[in-house]
């Protein structure tokens, strides 16, 4: 089993760099969770957590504390860069000798995101950023476009852009790490926007949006989660055998379609389709 900690940067607080109608930790969620998505529907044998799965304050430290506690096997840090330049380029720690585990999987990786992603390529470098140097496995810091570049951010603000880089990320990582294909399809999600002051969502196509969209958080510590099929009472004896693992992807997030009584809601999944689901303050579940 692979362990990938995927890591959106900046969040809550902390919007990182900011330009053309855009937030960094926006851009990075969505591209992010794109990753994940990809990574757990379309591949054997990898497991997914997230440094957060929605507009979270999370600092460096609890960042790279969560990837080693864990015992990843790969870190990978996503970024939008800014300084008036344009293009992409990705880091590794520049203690590591061009010759090292976590240099050969930056040389894997950086050409995958380059074919997909429409940028200029930067290159493949080093640096002493916090995460890439605290993290005690191989880890990536990836800066994908400049967001105070016009054309740069004009791509950012477009899913099809984001589809293409998560899947350049997914690419490589898949080379690097010898995954195999399950031969399942992950659909984008038809809702969520880089470019707005809420979170993207883990929901299938045909979900409701619009300004009074709510999102439901399951926490990351959670092993399982009841659901069950509509129309019938959420009490134990109804529930499908399927359970949601929000552990297993860091935490999930769903677009809330409907709330057919007070704690109850409509959720669309990607395997179970529409369920139902009950998630009362005492769950440690959110709506926003």
């Amino acid at each position: 089993m692979v362990k990938v900690f995927i890591d959106p940067g900046h969040g809550g607080s902390d919007p990182g760099a900011v330009g053309n109608g855009l937030q960094e930790k926006h851009v990075t969620l969505s591209i992010a969770n794109r990753i994940r998505d990809i990574l757990v529907n379309e591949y054997q044998n990898v497991e997914v957590r997230m440094s957060r799965t929605g507009d979270q304050t999370v600092s460096l430290q609890q960042r790279t504390n969560n990837a080693n506690a864990w015992g990843a096997d790969f870190y990978l840090s996503v970024h939008i860069n800014a300084g008036g330049g344009t293009g992409y380029e990705d880091y590794i720690h520049d203690a590591l000798s061009s010759r090292s585990r976590t240099a050969d999987i930056q040389r894997i990786i950086h050409p995958e995101i380059v074919k997909l992603n429409n940028m200029t390529d930067r290159g493949a470098k080093k640096a002493n950023f916090h995460v890439i140097r605290e993290s005690t496995m191989d880890a990536l810091l990836t800066e994908n476009g400049f967001i105070d570049n016009s054309n740069d951010a004009a791509r950012m603000k477009d899913p099809n852009w984001i589809e293409n880089v998560a899947r350049g990320h997914v690419n490589g990582i898949a080379k690097a790490f010898s995954l195999q294909k399950t031969g399942n399809t992950s659909t984008p999600p038809a809702t969520g926007s880089t470019s707005g002051t809420g979170p993207s969502t883990v929901s299938a196509p045909g979900s409701s949006s619009g300004s009074s969209t709510r999102t439901l958080y399951l926490p990351a510590h959670v092993n399982e989660w009841r659901v069950y099929p509509l129309n019938v009472q959420p009490v134990k004896a109804n529930a499908l055998p399927t359970r949601l693992r929000p552990s297993k992807f860091g935490g999930l997030q769903y677009t809330i379609l409907g709330e057919p009584q007070p704690n109850v809601y409509i959720i669309q999944t990607l395997q179970l389709g529409k369920v139902q689901i009950y998630a009362g303050p005492e769950t440690g579940a959110t709506i926003k």
